[in-house]
C-alpha cells in the first residue's frame, strides 16, 4: 500500500510526541511492505534529508506560528497528496482534522489518528479551541476510520459522535542502557543523582508544579539539599510565550535546576539512562511517550494521577493528585531513596512488550488503512 502521513513537524530529532509517534509507525509500516510518504515542516526539519529508515520524507514550507502552522501546513499538504495517489492519507491530530473534508472531496480514503482532545490544553484562546473543536467534528464525521491512542479518547469520540474509533496505543522502543556520559558532565550531573522530566513547556504539562516541589524540597529538607540532588528538564517551548518565560526566570533563580533545552537522541538517552526518578506532572495527556520511554529505561516513575497515566499501571504509590504540590515534594523526597526492584523493573517490561510494542502498533494501523481502502 501506499500511504502518505500528514500532520507531524517531521523527523528525525524532531521533539513532540506526535512526532516520535509518526517515526516508528511509518518506519514499522515500511518493514511490513507499505510504501510511506511523510509531510514535514521545512523549519524543524533539514530538507536535505529525504528518506529515513526507508520512509520518503517531503519537507513542505510552513510558518513557524503556533495558531496558523498546523492550518496552513495540512491545507497545502493535501493537495501535495494528490499527486501520490495513495490509497491511504493518514492525517495526524485533531488540528489537522478540519482538511479532512477536502481531502475525501478531492477523492482520497482518509485515516485519522486523534491523539487527545488538544482544546483542553491550557496554551490554547478560546477560538483557538473552538477551532480545535470543529477540527475533531470534521475528522471523526469524514474519515473513513479513526484511530484512538487511548480508551480514554475513544470514549471521549464514542459519546460525543457515535462513532468507535479503533484504539491503538503509542509505542516504546525497549531502551538499551547507554555507557556514554558526554550529557552529564555537560550538565555537571552525578548519576543516579538528579530528577528528570522530558516535555513542551506548556502549562498542561505542569512542569511549573515540579519546580515548586523542587524548591520546597530545596528550601525546607537539609538532609535533601545536602545529598546532592538536582532537577533536569529536558524540553522548551516550540513558541516562545508568557508561560514559558516565566518558567526560565523561575528555573534560573535556582541553582539545582538543569534547563537543557530540546536535546538529540543520544544526549536524551543519557539522560534517561542516569536519572535517579523520573516526573511527568502533567494536568492533561493522550497517552505519554515520555513516561513510556521512562519506564523502558527501567527508572523509577512518579506521575499525576490522570487517566492517560493509568495505562502504564504504575502502583498507587507513584501517583499524586495533579497540581497538589506538597504531596508530589513528599512523593519525590521518598521515591529518590526507593529505586525499582529488579522484579517491579521486569513486569514493567513485560507491560511494554506485550501491550507497546511499535510493531504490532503498525501491524494494527496496516489493518485499519486496508478496511478504510476497500
Amino acid at each position: 500500500m501506499r500511504i502518505v502521513m500528514l500532520g507531524t513537524r517531521g523527523f528525525p530529532n524532531v521533539p513532540g510526541g506526535v512526532e516520535k509517534h509518526c517515526e516508528h509507525l511509518a518506519a514499522g509500516l515500511v518493514r511490513l511492505g507499505c510504501e510511506v510518504i511523510v509531510f514535514t515542516r521545512k523549519p524543524y526539519v533539514d530538507p536535505a534529508i529525504t528518506e529515513y529508515q526507508g520512509v520518503k520524507l517531503v519537507a513542505l514550507p510552513a510558518l513557524r506560528h503556533k495558531s496558523l502552522e498546523a492550518f496552513l501546513h495540512t491545507f497545502l499538504g493535501v493537495f501535495a497528496a494528490r499527486r501520490f495517489r495513495p490509497d491511504v492519507l493518514h492525517i495526524q491530530a485533531i488540528g489537522p482534522g478540519l482538511f479532512v473534508p477536502l481531502a475525501r472531496a478531492l477523492g482520497m480514503k482518509v485515516v485519522l489518528t486523534t491523539h487527545g482532545s488538544n482544546y483542553k490544553h491550557l496554551k490554547w484562546g478560546r477560538f483557538a479551541k473552538l477551532i480545535l473543536r470543529f477540527g475533531e467534528f470534521l475528522g471523526v464525521r469524514f474519515s473513513n476510520r479513526v484511530i484512538a491512542i487511548s480508551p480514554m479518547i475513544a470514549e471521549e469520540i464514542k459519546e460525543k459522535y457515535d462513532k468507535n474509533p479503533e484504539v491503538i496505543p503509542n509505542g516504546v522502543v525497549i531502551a538499551a542502557p547507554v555507557k556514554t556520559d558526554e550529557a552529564l558532565r555537560r550538565y555537571s550531573l552525578e548519576k543516579g543523582k538528579y530528577i528528570l522530566g522530558v516535555g513542551r513547556f506548556v502549562p498542561e504539562k505542569g512542569f511549573h508544579d515540579l519546580l515548586e516541589a523542587f524548591s520546597r524540597l530545596s528550601n525546607s529538607d537539609k538532609d535533601f539539599l545536602n545529598s546532592g540532588w538536582k532537577l533536569v528538564i529536558a524540553g522548551d517551548a516550540d513558541h516562545e510565550d508568557k508561560y514559558s518565560a516565566e518558567l526560565k526566570d523561575k528555573a534560573s533563580k535556582n541553582k539545582r535546576v538543569v534547563l537543557t533545552g530540546y536535546l538529540k537522541e543520544a544526549p536524551l538517552r543519557e539522560l534517561y539512562t542516569y536519572a535517579g526518578l523520573f516526573v511527568l506532572p502533567s494536568y492533561y495527556e493522550g497517552l505519554p511517550i515520555a513516561l513510556l520511554e521512562a519506564t523502558s529505561y527501567g527508572l523509577s516513575c512518579l506521575a499525576s494521577d490522570i487517566p492517560a497515566n493509568r495505562y502504564l499501571k504504575l502502583s498507587e504509590d507513584r501517583l499524586y493528585r495533579a497540581g497538589d504540590i506538597q504531596t508530589m515534594a513528599d512523593k519525590i523526597k521518598e521515591l529518590v531513596k526507593r529505586p525499582l526492584t529488579p522484579e517491579e523493573k521486569e513486569k514493567t517490561l513485560r507491560i511494554l512488550r506485550e501491550e507497546y510494542d511499535w510493531q504490532k502498533v503498525a501491524e494494527k494501523t496496516l489493518e485499519v488503512y486496508k478496511k478504510a481502502a476497500y
